[in-house]
């Protein structure tokens, strides 16, 4: 099995907020690796990683940083492979995070998420992969099927809470 999708973090303390990407792909059958690089620390692996990237076969890189959040952008400098950024909640409650990937100069774009998103940048990983494969598109949409269900569910388990003047 060859992945198609790149979780990459710029350290192990991310894992917590990344795992949530790394069990969605799991859960719709989409092979992934997950790495650890980072574009301060080890800026010539992240070079080396992004422009290998696309001959692996990776078709989308999720990649997730916190305060300078500089790992996304660096990746997508160097490499034509879709990448999708998740900000990590720290300083300023992810905001410096979420600023410095969005504001990517023109040519070099980052898809971004909400803070720690990564869920978010899974689901968005997955439909881009999905435009090409229609049996993913379909474990996709019976996901997004789940999740109406899930509110519809929710909706009748609040016309069972009673107040003294609630009307419904």
């Amino acid at each position: 099995m060859k992945p198609t999708v790149s979780i990459i973090m710029g350290s192990t303390s991310d894992l917590p907020v990344m795992e949530k990407a790394a069990a969605f792909l799991d859960s719709i059958q989409v092979p992934f690796e997950m790495n650890a690089l980072s574009a301060h620390r080890t800026p010539a692996a992240v070079e080396e990683f992004a422009k290998n990237a696309e001959g692996r076969g990776i078709k989308v890189i999720i990649a997730a940083a916190g305060m300078a959040a500089a790992l996304p952008g660096v990746i997508a400098a160097n490499t034509c492979v879709p990448v999708i950024g998740v900000p990590i909640k720290g300083m300023l409650d992810g905001l410096d995070a979420m600023l410095s990937i969005i504001q990517m100069p023109p040519g070099i774009p980052v898809a971004t998420v909400g803070v720690n998103g990564a869920q978010n940048a899974a689901i968005l990983a997955a439909q881009i992969l999905a435009v090409a494969d229609r049996d993913l598109a379909k474990r996709l949409a019976d996901y997004k099927e789940g999740l109406k269900g899930k509110i519809e569910k929710a909706n009748a388990e609040l016309s069972e809470v009673k107040y003294s003047y609630k009307t419904n």
